[in-house]
């Protein structure tokens, strides 16, 4: 096990054990187990839900591995993870890269809806892992959603957000998980598409369709600094708090005033320029440096080459731009960079799909 040290400020200096655990130990219900009609299905289930760009952390003082909430904002787009479930008499049949991420959501939700049988799942993600695109996120929402339909539908998307966000795991060695840190952000969009801005304790605030007609295409510039495991949490619990407790007013102003008015009336340059702010405001500043300052001087170039919405994905490298360009239209643009893109799709107005 490792401990790690968070520091919020010269007199705030705490330890925390970074514990990982076997699947179905450390389950939180979030006060939703109870007694459900389950109908279950004979033929199987399948879904495919979208995959999420998380632009922002709200206030990251306000959440830990395991203690879901902060607040962001994030969209989804149409790379996909797709999930087939099925009910078997007993036990849990995966067929997935990371089972013990999947096993551990199985037994939290048998044990919310008293389900005392088995489940047969096949899961299949977008394989973008840890550059900011939300690849656990994405297959826990798909899988969420298979196996609720399997049994009838005895909870609601939003209780299964809740079930996530409150066990969102993370794999680690030797086929454990340990808690990860959860806005709500990406179920909220994998379920519901658009953009999303989300409150503390995973409240979604607003959602709203936006840039039907735009292309978001992503580029990953080169980064030798790890966005995953004791890396991300040495950074999100240290420099990332400190400078969100000096910004966390003016980024949920920008948020309500100016960000929400914006995506209300699809003014992606206003949008753009209102997330340009806050990239050099509290947690989102820490995580552009983790990076190097360089990042910030990619996504300056970007911006003043005419492109309308330019932002970094979670803990990065990744940057995300949105724009009425194709990807031929703006090679030009990052060739003198030595950038190219990575992912060209669209934004996903639409969410999960039952197959």
């Amino acid at each position: 096990m490792t401990i790690l040290k968070i520091r919020g400020g010269d007199l705030d200096l705490v330890e925390y054990e970074f514990n990982s655990f076997k699947a179905g130990e450390n389950l939180d219900t979030a006060g939703l187990q109870g007694s459900y009609e389950l109908n279950i299905r004979d033929e199987p289930v399948s879904v495919r839900a979208p995959g999420r760009i998380h632009l922002t952390v709200l206030d990251m003082n306000r959440f830990a591995p395991g203690h879901p909430g902060g607040g962001g904002i994030g969209f989804a787009i149409q790379v996909y993870a797709h999930a087939t479930a099925r009910a078997i008499p007993s036990g849990y049949e995966i067929t997935y890269s990371r089972p013990a991420i999947i096993e551990h959501f199985l037994i939290l939700f048998s044990r919310v809806v008293g389900y005392t049988g088995g489940f047969a799942v096949e899961a299949r993600d977008h394989e973008y892992k840890h550059v900011g695109l939300g690849s656990t996120s994405t297959i826990l929402t798909t899988i969420a959603s298979a196996v609720n339909k399997v049994l009838g539908e005895p909870l609601t998307l939003d209780q299964l957000r809740t079930l996530i966000g409150h066990n969102y795991v993370e794999e680690t060695e030797g086929g454990l998980v340990a808690f990860g840190f959860e806005t709500g952000v990406g179920p909220a969009v994998s379920t519901y598409g658009g953009m999303a801005v989300m409150g503390d304790d995973l409240a979604l605030v607003y959602r709203h369709e936006f840039a039907a007609d735009k292309h978001v295409h992503i580029v990953i510039p080169p980064s030798s600094i790890s966005s995953a495991g004791e890396e991300e949490f040495a950074l999100l619990m240290n420099k990332a708090r400190t400078l969100d407790y000096r910004d966390r007013e003016q980024k949920a102003y920008c948020t309500l005033m100016d960000f929400i008015p914006a995506l209300g009336c699809s003014d992606l340059q206003r949008m753009g320029d209102v997330m340009w702010e806050i990239e050099f405001r509290g947690s989102k500043r820490a995580e552009v440096e983790h990076h190097s300052f360089e990042l910030y001087h990619y996504m300056n170039r970007l911006r003043k080459a005419g492109l309308e919405f330019v932002g970094m994905s979670s803990v990065g490298p990744s940057i995300a731009i949105i724009t009425a360009l194709s990807a031929d239209e703006i090679k030009h643009i990052l060739k003198p960079m030595d950038l190219t893109i990575a992912i060209s799709t669209l934004v996903d107005n639409h969410g999960l799909v039952f197959q």
